[in-house]
């Protein structure tokens, strides 16, 4: 018998008793699909209407993004953040819960690493409507794309960067997360995460002037979140450009740093944890 789970079948056994809960009360999960559709439905419209009054938005030429080239954009960030919302959220949203109960110290306790324990435990199925709305746009807007077709390789590399997207948004949302340890009930995660994606919604062009260029610095250097959409979606909507090309390389130290720094807040804050019972 192994020493340690499988950490596969451990995470399959998280998704189907979150699928099981969530169908324990199907009005609930409708009501927030529903809910989660009509958002997206809201966004697209409105960007529907901008582009019935200009042909680009971040610049003019190639420098802009055209209809369809920023519907790939969007499509691109609707994967990444519902990918996110949906396995990392309802987990990190839910730690400051575990610390004030004394839940956490039953993690502790268990066979496996505690991050990916408290990171993976509920997934919201709600979140997958808009996951697959997201696929359907992007699968509708490349073919329309005007004079550029993505190469064999744009494709390949696409799911690659996607994931390396999603891994720093969860890196900043875990590493958000384990202050709790520090300050108690931290009720700023979802007003934080929301900010954060504000400004990770739109391509770097738009971000320009004094106030702009030291925004693209520090959300591109400091805080990578300009990394997370901009890379994978210019991969398939726009040709690389020379200017841009060194930004899909700095996407992978980005990860890495990413990963690393929520690791050691993470572990930082297990050591500075106090148990219930101590």
């Amino acid at each position: 018998m192994p020493s340690r789970p499988s950490y596969l079948r451990v995470f399959l056994t998280f998704i189907r008793n979150s699928l099981v809960r969530d169908m324990m009360f199907p009005a609930n999960f409708i009501i927030e699909s529903i809910s989660s559709i009509g958002w997206l439905a809201m966004n697209l419209a409105l960007y529907i209407l901008i582009f019935n009054y200009t042909d680009s938005l971040g610049g003019s030429g190639g420098a802009g993004w055209t209809k369809f080239e920023f519907f790939v954009f969007l499509a691109t960030s609707l994967l990444i953040n519902n990918v996110v919302q949906m396995f990392f959220m309802p987990n990190a949203e839910e730690f400051s819960e575990l610390i004030r109960t004394g839940n956490l110290d039953f993690a502790l306790l268990k066979p496996i690493d505690t991050q990916f324990l408290v990171s993976l435990n509920k997934v919201d199925w709600s979140a997958a409507a808009n996951v697959v709305l997201g696929l359907a746009l992007l699968m509708y807007s490349v073919p329309r794309l005007d004079g550029f077709t993505p190469s064999p390789a744009a494709f390949l590399l696409y799911p690659l960067y996607l994931a390396m997207g999603i891994l720093i948004m969860y890196s900043i949302m875990i590493g958000l997360a384990a202050t709790s340890v520090w300050l108690g009930r931290n009720q700023s995660l979802y007003d934080f995460w929301f900010y954060i994606m504000n400004f990770a919604r739109y391509p770097l062009e738009i971000y320009h002037g004094p106030a702009g260029n030291w925004l693209r610095w520090t959300l591109t250097f400091i805080l990578p979140v300009l990394v997370v959409v901009n890379v994978p979606a210019r991969l398939l909507a726009k040709p690389l450009q020379a200017q841009y090309a060194w930004l899909a390389a700095f996407a992978i130290l980005a990860t890495a740093a990413s990963l690393f720094a929520s690791r050691w807040i993470f572990q930082r804050a297990l050591l500075s944890y106090r148990s219930a019972s101590s």
